[in-house]
């Protein structure tokens, strides 16, 4: 279970730093690895033994934070293309535009997951608990916790990261072109 759980986590990092700038992907990161650390920890905290369910749960948790990162980041980078003005002022803005999306989402599958939880029976019991810890803290690091590693990350190595989204945004151009 185990190596099945440092697989996934592997292929989704490399996935991460393959589709975004550097200070993106640390983030990125930073948030994925908070999200699975919680869930392995209520698990341990509930007396309960990793097994291949929680695998599972904490891969699946794992995925759906990075999808609803990736919808905020991308809006962020968006927002960096078409607006000026300080970068953290601009990143608030993309954020509160994908604020009420990402909380629509995750509280349509909350409750989904709440009545699985119920009524699924003492198998799925396990997974859905799991699940609905991950789609609470995941909701939260992807608003919270994400950008500001994205920006502190940003500032820390004193790069622009508006220029960095712009070169990022031209080569993917010349490489269609190329194409």
């Amino acid at each position: 279970a185990l190596i099945a759980l440092c697989v996934g986590i592997i292929g989704i990092f490399t996935y991460i730093v393959l589709r975004f700038e550097l200070s993106f992907a640390i983030g990125a990161i930073v948030a994925v690895l908070h999200d699975i650390l919680i869930a392995v920890g209520i698990v341990v905290l509930l007396g309960e033994q990793l097994s291949q369910i929680h695998v599972a749960a904490i891969l699946t948790i794992a995925g759906y934070s990075i999808n609803d990162t990736i919808i905020v980041f991308d809006r962020i980078r968006e927002t960096l293309l078409i607006r000026t003005g300080e970068v953290r002022v601009v990143m608030n803005e993309a954020i509160n535009q994908t604020l009420s999306r990402t909380l629509l989402t995750s509280s349509t599958t909350i409750v989904t997951v709440i009545i699985l939880a119920i009524f699924g029976g003492a198998a799925l019991r396990d997974f859905s608990v799991t699940i609905l810890v991950g789609l609470v803290i995941g909701t939260y690091s992807s608003i919270f916790v994400a950008a500001p590693v994205v920006l502190w990350w940003s500032n820390r190595k004193g790069g622009n990261l508006r220029k960095d989204v712009q070169a990022t945004v031209i080569a993917a151009e010349a490489m269609k072109a190329d194409a």
